[in-house]
């Protein structure tokens, strides 16, 4: 598969008994499909993965191969509290179609370099799928080094992608620096992406591309173009949305701008729970905003078909 465009780091629709909702699973792959995305990553941190059971991560997973009928790959993020565990779940979500691997640090334990590059050497020799390696020290409290991610690509022929998602943008060009275009740099802040791509990204796992897929696809687009007045125009207009994606309830908010335009619902499991007052109110108040303002640049989504 190639590792570039615009992904989804998809959400995980429950339906009112909070199960996940295979039908509208489907639905809205095939959607971000139409839309134009390059690939679909699935049981990310966005995908409320930390709730979900192993049966649960690999029944997805068949769902979302059998919608998108081989159009484009979809990605098995692989993150476990034990090796072990990433190990089984890596194995049988190739057994079960997926076509490349999104892996991080695992959940809880902050490792040191040696532990951190055995759990992830395990997962990279588990199966022959290639693979991206998710670094995200603000999330995770582990920071993979550009100098630890070369030697890991020194190592492993099949980690062929990073997504990098330290915030900073000085990061994709480090890695450049030390590997050329050995890996293909992808980044998972949507509020930074049109910096990245300056620097050298060239891919983005996106989040707000859940709920407008046709307009995060341009945006990328038109950047990765040199467009530079019709990105920055664009982007201007989407920031106060892609914004959303860069603070601790990012789920929550992503899926209620996916339920304020109808591509979704706001349910999230526990932990988590709906915004609700001014959180709520601020939020629609924001997606209202972008859909009164929205510049010509901005090509509209496809109608979200189905029930």
């Amino acid at each position: 598969m190639k590792w570039t465009g615009v992904m989804p780091a998809l959400t995980t629709a429950f339906d009112a008994d909070l199960k996940v909702d295979h039908d509208f699973v489907a639905r809205h792959a095939q959607w971000q499909v139409e839309n134009g995305v390059t690939g679909l990553v699935a049981l990310g941190s966005l995908g409320e993965a930390a709730t979900l059971s192993f049966d649960e991560k690999i029944s997805l997973i068949d769902t979302l191969v059998k919608a998108v009928h081989g159009n484009v790959p979809v990605v098995a993020t692989i993150s476990a509290l034990s090796t072990s565990e990433a190990v089984l779940l890596a194995q049988a979500a190739q057994a079960h179609g997926a076509s490349g691997l999104m892996i991080l640090p695992p959940y809880v334990y902050k490792g040191d370099w040696p532990e951190m590059k055995a759990h992830v050497a395990a997962i990279l020799k588990a199966t022959p799928l290639t693979a991206m390696l998710y670094n995200n020290p603000v999330a995770y409290g582990t920071d993979f080094t550009p100098e630890q991610i070369q030697e890991l690509a020194a190592e492993y022929p099949n980690l062929v992608a990073v997504k990098e998602s330290s915030t900073d943008v000085r990061r994709v060009t480090a890695i450049r620096a030390l590997i050329g275009d050995r890996l293909s740099i992808c980044v998972g802040v949507d509020d930074a992406i049109v910096e990245a791509i300056q620097a050298g990204a060239v891919g983005w796992i996106a989040g707000l591309v859940n709920a407008l897929p046709k307009e995060s696809v341009e945006l990328f687009r038109l950047a990765s173009a040199g467009k530079t007045v019709e990105t920055f125009e664009l982007y201007r207009w989407f920031l106060p949305l892609l914004r959303m994606d860069t603070v601790p309830k990012f789920i929550q908010l992503i899926k209620q701008v996916q339920q304020e335009l109808g591509v979704g619902s706001a349910r999230v499991r526990g932990p988590r729970l709906e915004i609700r007052g001014e959180e709520l109110s601020t939020t629609q108040a924001a997606v209202r905003n972008a859909m009164a303002d929205r510049p010509k640049v901005a090509k509209a989504s496809t109608p979200f078909g189905g029930k």
